[in-house]
C-alpha cells in the first residue's frame, strides 16, 4: 500500500500543462485513488493552500505551492543573478529569452521573457522537454556526464517535427560541435516556425549549471547573427555567479 506522502504526490502530479484544472473525480482517477481518499487529501491540500478550488468546482495548483517551489536553490539564486542579463538580452533582441537547467534526462525551464511580437513558443516556466530537441537541451546534454549522454542517445528520442534530429550518431556529432563552438543551434526541432540559439552558463567551479537561449522565427532569420550576443550574455551570467559565489548545483 502506498504511503500518504506518495498519495499526495500522485494528486499533485495529476495536474499537467494540458490539464491545469481538474474536478475531484478527475483527480482521484488520474492519481489512482479511491474517491473518499482523494476527497480527504484534496481538502487538506486546499486548506494549506497547495490547491485552490475555482467557482466551477475544479481544482488548480495554489499559490502556496508556487511560493515553496520558487525557493528551490537551483532556481532561486540562478534566476535572481541572471535576470538583469536576461532582460538586457530581451531588450537587444526583442525575442523569446529562456533560461533552463538539467534535471535527470530532461531540461526544465526556470525563466522566460517574451513580448507580444515574439514568435510563438511552447515553453513556459516549469515546463520539461527532452534534451535532444531544444537548444538549451543540446547545450546541457553536450556538457553532461558521458554516462547520461549515452543514456539519452540510446533513446527513445521523440520526434516533434520533420526536423527533429533522432539519429544517435548525428546527435553525437552535434554535441561535439556544441562543446567546440560554445553554442547550439536547434533549427525547427520543436516547432517548424522557430529556431533557438543557446549557450552554456557556468557556476563558480566552472561546471555548466544552466543554459540560456533566444528563440526566433525560423523564416528569414540567420541564427548565426544571434550567436555573439547569446554567448556574451551567458558569459556575463557565469561571471556574476562566480563573483557572488552562487551555488546552483543539486
Amino acid at each position: 500500500m502506498s504511503t500518504v506522502t506518495a498519495r499526495v504526490l500522485d494528486l499533485l502530479a495529476a495536474f499537467s500543462a494540458d490539464r491545469p484544472r481538474l474536478t475531484l473525480t478527475e483527480l482521484a482517477t488520474r492519481a489512482g485513488l479511491p474517491l473518499s481518499t482523494a476527497h480527504r487529501l484534496v481538502g487538506e491540500l486546499t486548506a494549506w493552500g497547495a490547491l485552490e478550488r475555482g467557482d466551477d468546482g475544479r481544482y488548480h495548483v495554489g499559490l502556496r505551492l508556487w511560493e515553496v517551489g520558487a525557493l528551490a536553490p537551483r532556481s532561486l539564486g540562478l534566476r535572481e543573478t541572471a535576470m538583469p542579463f536576461l532582460e538586457d538580452l530581451y531588450e537587444v533582441t526583442r525575442q523569446n529569452v529562456q533560461l533552463a537547467v538539467l534535471d535527470g534526462t530532461e531540461v526544465v525551464y526556470v525563466e522566460r521573457l517574451a513580448g507580444r511580437a515574439s514568435v510563438h513558443v511552447l515553453t513556459r516556466v516549469g515546463l520539461r522537454l527532452p534534451l535532444h530537441a531544444t537548444g538549451v537541451g543540446l547545450v546541457l546534454l553536450a556538457h553532461a556526464d558521458p554516462e547520461l549522454r549515452e543514456r539519452v542517445l540510446a533513446g527513445p528520442l521523440r520526434r516533434y517535427t520533420e526536423k527533429t534530429v533522432c539519429d544517435p550518431e548525428e546527435l553525437r556529432h552535434m554535441l561535439a560541435d556544441v562543446r567546440t563552438t560554445g553554442v547550439a543551434i536547434s533549427d525547427r526541432q520543436i516547432e517548424l516556425i522557430s529556431l533557438s540559439v543557446a549557450a552554456p552558463v557556468s557556476g563558480p567551479d566552472g561546471k555548466v549549471v544552466a543554459a540560456l537561449s533566444v528563440v526566433v522565427p525560423a523564416e528569414g532569420t540567420n541564427p548565426h547573427s544571434y550567436v555573439p550576443v547569446v554567448r556574451a550574455t551567458a558569459r556575463a551570467i557565469s561571471r556574476a555567479l562566480a563573483e557572488n559565489d552562487v551555488t546552483v548545483g543539486k
